[in-house]
């Protein structure tokens, strides 16, 4: 407790000075090490805002977005909308908050069973027919909501018009919040953009969604009650188009359980496809995709002496994984210590483990280059000599989603001795560049929307444990060992493997400790310092459009810390 109240103390000091003085203390990579690793002691590692002040960044983020969306157009536009659920008063709710608005509704659309029902609690001249009649050639747009929710018309079309979000065949879905007993937002649902293997794990798009052209997506998708699993059977296929538009124009009563998902009925939407199972302490859906045959996957492993590193790295590999099909290629980069090479003399008899030696200056992306060149397997897995395995079926569950023609790159998600996340996903824009989603966050923390224990796609995750199918290393042509030796090659790899039209995935199943950065040490000589800024300057300029947007983050959300908290600009 008192070291949680000295470095709160030291966080409130550094905030109030000048922000001159704080880049050029940034700049002293030994003052930030110590600092970073203070914060991490001290209990506040991901320093995640109270829900106070997350209501009120939230309100200011709102203001922010009716500015930013003043001025554009809000006429000429009608729509029917379909209210889901059973309750009568809140569905009469729903349908009495249209009232003067903006939106032009023709028609409500309800369950059939309670059309009846609904009679006294309606408005002169609504019309209210069951779902059953809403035709699959429906021409006019539709908005699906939930009982109990109101849209706020005015601000969903200003939307529709700054986004130009009128394509065709386009499904479109927003952000949106609930309100607490006082009517003000809260627990705002900032969502990414469309991400088809976090629906189906978690169901995460439930509202606020506007069909441009309904006869589309009824005709090969009938409307089910629950939206959630409506948008994953959408998941499932790849020729769709949904767009995200990050405004909040819905708000939902918190009185009600409207985020709860039916994570059974999820399960059994994707049974077709994977093997599901339902995770009610981290409320997902546990996917495994089959593996019809069991590709042969290897393992790179590059090491400087190290013996300790990776004999623990090897033995769980060898002890714990439950798939069989693998090899192990260590490559030796200049190893000097003799009771290491000892050693890996050793694992070079052993009947799943090669070793090479590349005898040449440290460059992490010519050493994988050189090992995958080598390797026979269809899967190339990258996996760093401090990596030790937790998850016995960790390979059943990368391999399976690496063998998936949609997939490209599986990412695992990787802690700290401590049992604090330091991979989960890599959200680009993070300090100008890329960062790793909920860093320093318990192992047992859902994180934002459930996202750091759900499997779902990011557009890049980290090299220190990376599944890829050979045919795609080879299509973009491994990692980048000219520009980028050592610092974000794996990103960069990600988006190159992204850019050819599939998706990357955190696979939240595969878990496993990473003793990060203990081989190489920590980089803070200027020599480091200067090819740190050169990489990144090169990642900045190469990938711009992602760090500037990241399709699997949310630009309501902050990109000064990897917790998902609001933007406080």
């Amino acid at each position: 407790m008192i070291k949680k109240l000295s470095m709160l103390t030291v966080k409130a000091a550094i905030g109030l000075l000048p922000v001159s003085i704080k880049n050029n203390l940034k700049k002293n990579a030994r003052l930030t090490e110590f600092y970073s690793r203070s914060l991490k002691r001290s209990g506040l590692f991901f320093g995640y805002p109270s829900p106070k002040k997350i209501q009120a960044l939230y309100v200011k983020r709102l203001a922010v977005q009716k500015k930013e969306l003043n001025g554009y157009n809000t006429s000429g536009v009608s729509c029917k909308v379909v209210i889901s659920g059973f309750n009568i008063k809140l569905i009469s709710e729903s349908v009495s908050s249209f009232d003067g608005q903006s939106l032009s509704v023709k028609a409500f659309f309800v369950n059939d069973s309670v059309v009846e029902q609904l009679n006294g609690f309606m408005l002169p001249g609504i019309d209210i027919k069951p779902i059953s009649l809403l035709s699959k050639n429906e021409g006019s747009p539709v908005l699906l909501i939930r009982e109990g929710e109101s849209v706020c018309s005015k601000q969903l079309l200003q939307a529709l018009s700054k986004y130009e979000a009128n394509s065709k065949n386009q499904l479109i879905y927003f952000d949106w919040h609930y309100l607490d007993n006082n009517g003000k937002p809260t627990k705002p649902q900032l969502l990414p953009d469309w991400n088809p293997d976090l629906q189906l794990s978690t169901g995460y798009v439930k509202t606020a969604i506007w069909l441009y052209e309904p006869a589309t997506w009824f005709g090969r998708f009938p409307l089910g009650e629950e939206y959630y699993c409506w948008l994953a059977q959408i998941a499932l296929c790849e020729d769709v188009s949904v767009c995200h538009v990050p405004y909040a124009i819905l708000s939902a009563s918190d009185k009600t359980s409207m985020d709860k998902v039916d994570l059974e009925l999820l399960k059994r939407t994707s049974a077709s496809k994977a093997t599901g199972v339902v995770d009610h302490n981290n409320n997902r859906v546990s996917l495994m995709w089959p593996l019809h045959t069991q590709p042969l996957v290897s393992l790179i492993i590059p090491t400087y002496n190290g013996k300790k590193l990776v004999q623990a790295c090897i033995n769980s590999i060898l002890e714990k994984t439950t798939y069989s099909n693998y090899e192990i290629i260590l490559v030796d980069n200049n190893s000097d210590d003799l009771e290491s090479l000892n050693y890996f003399e050793v694992l070079n008899a052993h009947p799943k483990i090669t070793v090479l030696s590349y005898p040449f200056p440290f460059n992490y992306s010519a050493i994988n280059n050189f090992a995958a060149k080598q390797a026979r397997g269809e899967i190339i897995g990258l996996i760093n000599n401090d990596i030790e395995i937790i998850t016995p079926e960790w390979l059943e569950f990368m391999v399976g989603h690496a063998k998936r023609p949609e997939i490209g790159c599986v990412g695992a998600k990787l802690l700290y001795a401590d049992g604090s996340v330091q991979h989960a996903g890599v959200v680009m824009g993070y300090g100008g560049g890329a960062g790793h989603a909920h860093k320093y966050f318990p192992r047992t923390h859902p994180g934002y929307l459930n996202r750091l224990v759900s499997t779902q796609n990011f557009s890049a995750v980290t090299a220190a444990c990376l599944m890829v199918k050979k045919s795609l290393w080879n299509e973009v042509g491994g990692l980048n060992e000219v520009d980028l030796k050592v610092a974000f090659n794996d990103v960069d790899f990600c988006l190159r493997v992204l850019e050819t039209g599939v998706r990357n995935l955190y696979c939240a199943e595969a878990e496993m400790f990473h003793y990060e950065s203990i081989s190489r040490g920590l980089d803070i000589s200027p020599e480091k310092a200067q090819r740190f800024k050169q990489e990144l300057d090169y990642l900045q300029t190469t990938w711009a459009k992602y760090i500037q947007h990241d399709p699997a983050y949310n630009p309501n959300l902050t990109l000064a810390r990897e917790n998902f908290s609001i933007r406080e600009d």
